[in-house]
């Protein structure tokens, strides 16, 4: 299942009748306005980017990474014609550069199929990509969240998640799993849809 403009409408009306913290937050930030990635392998490498760094500084290198693949685009056959050395010019740390060749090469023998991997349960596709180097489960629910459009992943080990439940449900700490899911679910089956307005509600702070 993938969320479409009539399941975010049912997902709203479904979380602002079983939560009404909730419905406050959807009130404040307004419509959903995700946007899903289409690329699934630029995503993928985004995310593997991104890990443990300023937003401005991840930035800064896909800009160098896509000057560096060229106008052949970021894609596995490409990455996959570049060395370490030459991943590393772009900003990548040695770890980085390596998680992202290893990505590049798992699509290219098959380990991972990006195609096919929308007809899979949640489960299997966490699964399937945490077998690459690098993407963990936390980058393999933004990936179900993000790119395949999965309504209900609740990432509850997100910073940004845990920091708006703190902040929003009157907690004194951030939220421990257990905690995090209790809150949670009322908000299934889309907490996907209520975790993206969680991370909405932080900007509005």
């Amino acid at each position: 299942m993938k969320l479409t403009p009539a399941t975010i409408q049912s997902a709203r009306r479904h979380l602002r009748g079983a939560d009404p913290v909730m419905k406050a937050i959807i009130n404040a930030v307004g419509p959903y306005t995700l946007q899903f990635e289409r690329n699934r392998f630029s995503m993928l490498v985004r995310s593997i980017i991104s890990q443990q760094i300023s937003t401005s500084a991840a930035r800064a290198i896909r800009k160098r990474l896509m000057d560096l693949v060229g106008p052949d685009g970021l894609t596995a056959d490409n990455l996959a014609t570049f060395t370490i050395e030459e991943l590393r010019s772009v900003g990548l740390s040695p770890q980085k550069a390596s998680y992202v060749a290893d990505l590049a090469a798992k699509l290219n023998d098959g380990t991972v199929n990006l195609r096919q991997i929308g007809r899979l349960s949640d489960e299997n596709v966490v699964e399937i990509l945490t077998q690459v180097k690098g993407i963990g489960h936390w980058t393999a629910q933004m990936f179900l969240i993000f790119s395949l459009g999965r309504p209900d992943v609740f990432p509850h080990g997100d910073l940004g998640v845990k920091t708006a439940i703190r902040d929003r449900y009157g907690l004194d700490d951030l939220p421990d799993k257990a905690t995090s899911q209790a809150i949670a679910a009322p908000w299934r089956p889309y907490a996907s849809v209520a975790s993206w307005y969680c991370w909405r509600s932080l900007d509005l702070a």
